[in-house]
């Protein structure tokens, strides 16, 4: 470790000296003369090595908690820290910290030991994974720093239920469907791991139409695949509905619900049928109609029904015999037969009509009816009560609705003007007649009587013979100049029309 120069005795260092392996050294030194009697001395030299900064400090991990479950409570170990330094001094005391945040602290136990504790809320399907970098610095100059990096991983624990896309799944399934045919598919997802992710898919037991559910459909408990379990008919039943859940195989297991909305799809499986008081596939159906008809004469009306729904249900109506037929001729969506033309002699007396009725579904189907069409001369020739276009309450189409709304709207407007123009009129009435005082008559003692109005007078008198009185009328003041005599016979009645100077007429009679 040392060497000594023999001539000026300079002790040097020969290797290497690590105060971390030996702090001094205890060295003997012998100096000899060179005389005829060789002599010598002895000393001992103590060397003590000064520390300097040269190791950084360690850091030693042990009792690693890993995994940790997600659930793990605030405060949980998950690692014990130790440092050291073999450094002296300020260059052996050690400062720990986290490089970087994270759910979890150093706490310190006792010298140069830490525990790596649970600061936070794990959550796995956020973070699998932490790494945790743990600096130990020393107080050297200059400090030397050392980093230990800790994996710390986060076990699954069963906190997640399977979740479906939606809600309500729907479901179209066509009437009259095979057995087994698959009408849906439902899947979940669940964010946990392993077993606790693994779904199984079953029904929730409820009743459909009075049956129970789980005899109508199955559900693959795997695949989540919904298969029929019977053929169903759109007149029967048009739309149900089920639930199905799906559950994990975590403990405890957790589970959601779906619903499953199933609409049965109309398929054209019903031919129209013929209503009263026609019949299809029966007797011949006989209709009179005289032979003056006209154009356009109403014979017959045939209606139909169709058990289907929208286009399957929508029907037409055709004649199919006999074909070329020029004289009769049907509505294609009303179903009327109505004559094309006038008849003429060379018609035959009784035509026979085949009626076809059509629906609109793929493929198409129909029924027929047959009608017998007699020509009578008159109806005195033939006791059979001809047949009128039946009355029927039909609900009124847009046009028909608009139509009324508007006539209606006519005959409020119309009554109200008229009843404004009375009123007005009326007023002006009032106020003509304000300006003139009523007529008044009056009864004299002496049996005459006088009648006024407005600012005129007429004095009427009558003497004691019954048989024949005389009536002077004249306006006031009395007497004028130009008053007329009127007589009266007794026994009759005699009515004279007097123009007076005013313009005004009065009559009088001797009832």
């Amino acid at each position: 470790m040392f060497e000594i120069e023999a001539q000026s005795g300079d002790v040097r260092i020969k290797g290497d000296i690590d105060y971390e392996e030996k702090a001094a050294f205890e060295i003997r030194v012998q100096a000899t003369d060179k005389g005829p009697v060789t002599m010598s001395g002895h000393t001992k030299l103590l060397i003590e090595v000064l520390d300097i900064n040269d190791n950084p400090p360690d850091v030693t991990v042990t009792s690693l908690l890993s995994p940790v479950e997600e659930n793990a409570g605030k405060g949980t170990v998950i690692a014990l820290v130790m440092v050291s330094d073999p450094d002296s001094g300020k260059n052996g005391a050690v400062r720990v910290r986290l490089a970087s945040s994270s759910p979890f602290k150093l706490q310190s136990s006792f010298q140069n030991y830490y525990s790596l504790a649970l600061d936070g809320v794990l959550d796995r399907e956020n973070v699998t994974e932490y790494s945790i970098t743990v600096i130990a610095e020393d107080e050297g100059s200059p400090p030397m720093s050392r980093a230990k990096v800790i994996q710390v991983q986060v076990s699954d624990v069963n906190d997640n239920a399977p979740r479906f896309p939606n809600s309500v799944v729907y479901a179209y399934l066509p009437e009259n469907s095979k057995l087994g045919s698959i009408i849906s598919t439902v899947r979940a997802s669940d964010a946990d791991i392993m077993e606790n992710a693994q779904i199984t898919y079953s029904l929730l037991q409820s009743s459909v139409t009075g049956s129970p559910v789980s005899a109508l459909f199955k559900v693959n408990s795997l695949t989540g695949e919904i298969e029929s379990m019977k053929s169903f008919n759109y007149e029967d039943i048009k739309t149900f509905e089920f639930k199905v859940q799906a559950t994990d195989s975590g403990v405890p297991p957790l589970s959601s619900n779906v619903t499953v909305n199933v609409f049965i799809l109309d398929e054209n499986d019903n031919s129209p049928g013929i209503l009263a008081p026609y019949s299809e596939l029966g007797s011949v159906n006989t209709e009179n109609i005289p032979y003056s008809a006209d154009v356009g004469y109403f014979v017959a009306k045939i209606r139909a029904v169709d058990a289907d729904s929208g286009y399957n249900a929508l029907l037409s109506y055709h004649i199919s015999e006999p074909k070329g037929n020029n004289l009769f001729r049907i509505g294609t969506s009303s179903g009327e037969i109505r004559t094309k033309r006038r008849m003429s002699d060379n018609d035959l007396k009784t035509h026979p009509l085949v009626i076809l009725v059509c629906d609109n579904g793929e493929p198409s189907l129909s029924a027929t009816v047959s009608i017998d069409v007699v020509v009578v001369e008159s109806a005195g020739d033939d006791k059979t009560t001809f047949r009128h276009a039946p009355i029927k309450e039909e609900s009124f189409s847009d046009l028909n609705l608009y139509l009324l709304i508007a006539i209606v709207c006519v005959s409020v407007i119309f009554l109200l003007s008229l009843i404004s123009l009375m009123a007005v009129k009326c007023h002006r009435t009032d106020r003509s007649l304000g300006r003139y005082s009523a007529p008044m008559v009056t009864t004299h003692p002496d049996g005459s009587w006088s009648y006024s109005k407005s600012a005129q007078q007429y004095d009427v008198c009558f003497n004691s013979d019954t048989l024949k009185s005389d009536v002077v009328v004249f306006p006031a003041p009395f007497p004028p100049a130009d008053a007329e005599l009127i007589s009266i016979n007794g026994g009759d009645t005699f009515t004279r029309t007097q123009t007076l100077p005013n313009k005004e007429k009065m009559q009088l009679s001797n009832a």
